[in-house]
């Protein structure tokens, strides 16, 4: 299970997401992280070849005519007024295509040679949504050929208990969910996990990817294991390795006392639903969410 802040993501072994709870929490969530985000949108200029949509707030300057310069707002049928024009279809037209229309139109017996300038105030059509063991999670402007790295950049370092893989939720092909609300609707949504040491390494194969409008970037948090009985620093560790060894997990604990009986440590584990005590050697592998104890001994 992988425990996001105000959301659960339950995984199988085949790697698919299946379950999901607490939909109103992720509303929260994703409500919040709009509004966490909506400073670092403002005066971002979009890629050369982004298409203006619904929301975008767009500046116009047209030299000379400052009754003509000012903010306008791609309403939902990609349009704006602009006077003396009237009404502009601009969704799906890039910021040089704009200025090319504006020019164009405004010298048809308005203006002599216009000088039009426009650039994105507010970008809101486009985005990409980051969230959980991340220092700021939130809605994030989807500018130019975006990559999955530069999405976790913007969104600032990972949590201490964060996992080394990432998922990568998209939006699939004619679904009408995007963002955070795919964690409620897993089966309109294409999957990708990607290790984040094989990005550091240059070989995972999904790094460098452009992301899509709507993609959600989840950052997991690493499942945990318990540690208990005679060791120095008893308490719950992330467990970031599936070959991590008993005698690993208890140097993460500080090491045994002198009172530990390391010939006779055990783990409560979830066996088929059901919870098991089972005996380890110091050699022996943990599982995700296990309870090492180390009993004391006794003279």
């Amino acid at each position: 299970m992988f425990d996001f802040p105000f959301v659960n993501v339950m995984t199988t072994g085949g790697g698919s997401l299946r379950s999901m709870r607490t939909l109103g929490a992720v509303v929260c969530l994703w409500g919040a992280a709009a509004a966490g985000a909506a400073g670092s949108q403002a005066g971002a200029p979009p890629g050369p070849g982004d298409g203006l949509g619904t929301g975008d707030v767009v500046r116009i300057t047209v030299y000379d005519q400052e009754q003509l310069s000012g903010l306008y707002t791609v309403e939902a049928d990609g349009s704006f007024a602009f006077p003396p024009l009237g009404r502009i279809v601009v969704g799906g037209m890039t910021l040089r295509s704009l200025e090319e229309l504006l020019a164009t139109r405004l010298a048809d017996g308005h203006l002599q040679d216009p000088q039009v300038r426009a650039a994105v105030e507010t970008l809101r059509s486009r985005r990409v949504f980051v969230i959980g063991e991340i220092a700021n999670p939130g809605v994030f402007p989807l500018l130019g050929d975006m990559t999955l790295v530069e999405a976790l950049a913007a969104a600032g370092s990972r949590t201490e208990r964060a996992s080394h893989e990432v998922i990568l939720m998209r939006p699939a092909s004619g679904a009408a969910a995007d963002g955070p609300g795919l964690l409620a609707e897993p089966e309109a949504a294409d999957t990708i996990r990607v290790d984040l040491r094989d990005l550091q390494r240059g070989i995972a194969r999904h790094g460098g990817v452009p992301l899509r409008n709507g993609d959600t970037v989840i950052v997991p948090r690493a499942p945990t294991i318990f540690v208990r009985g005679a060791v120095r620093a008893p308490g719950e560790y992330p467990l970031r390795r599936n070959d991590l060894m008993v005698s690993q997990v208890l140097a993460l604990a500080g090491g045994s006392t002198w009172l530990g009986a390391l010939d006779r440590i055990r783990a409560l584990r979830i066996v088929d639903g059901e919870p098991r005590e089972v005996r380890l050697e110091l050699s022996d592998v943990v599982r995700p969410e296990d309870t090492i104890v180390v009993p004391w001994r006794f003279f």
